[in-house]
């Protein structure tokens, strides 16, 4: 993010800063839940097939697992990889703005 950004919010209201925090936490808090809805529709989409039975088939079962675990390391891959790129710009960026 950029510093000037980031020092202007220094400059804000407690009160406007708790309103933004709070509508980060919601906005963060709904994306999540747009993600687990999105895996979980995927991996049934793609792995349950039979209806004619009230629980799932091991295949399916293994299905799912394994379609819900390869969204989860992936999920940590990419969050690794997009800290990583943020510590260095951010290390990019104090030469620029000290």
């Amino acid at each position: 993010m950029d510093k000037k950004i980031i020092s202007d919010l220094d400059n804000f209201p407690e009160e406007d800063k708790q309103r933004m925090s709070t509508v980060v936490d919601q906005l963060q808090f709904r994306d999540s839940l747009r993600m687990y809805n999105s895996v979980v529709e995927r991996c049934f989409n793609e792995c349950v097939n039979a209806f004619y039975r009230k629980s799932l088939t091991k295949q399916e079962e293994t299905c799912v697992l394994r379609c819900a675990q390869k969204f989860l390391s992936l999920s940590t891959q990419v969050g690794l990889r997009f800290s990583d790129l943020t510590q260095e710009a951010s290390t990019t960026d104090k030469g620029v703005f000290e």
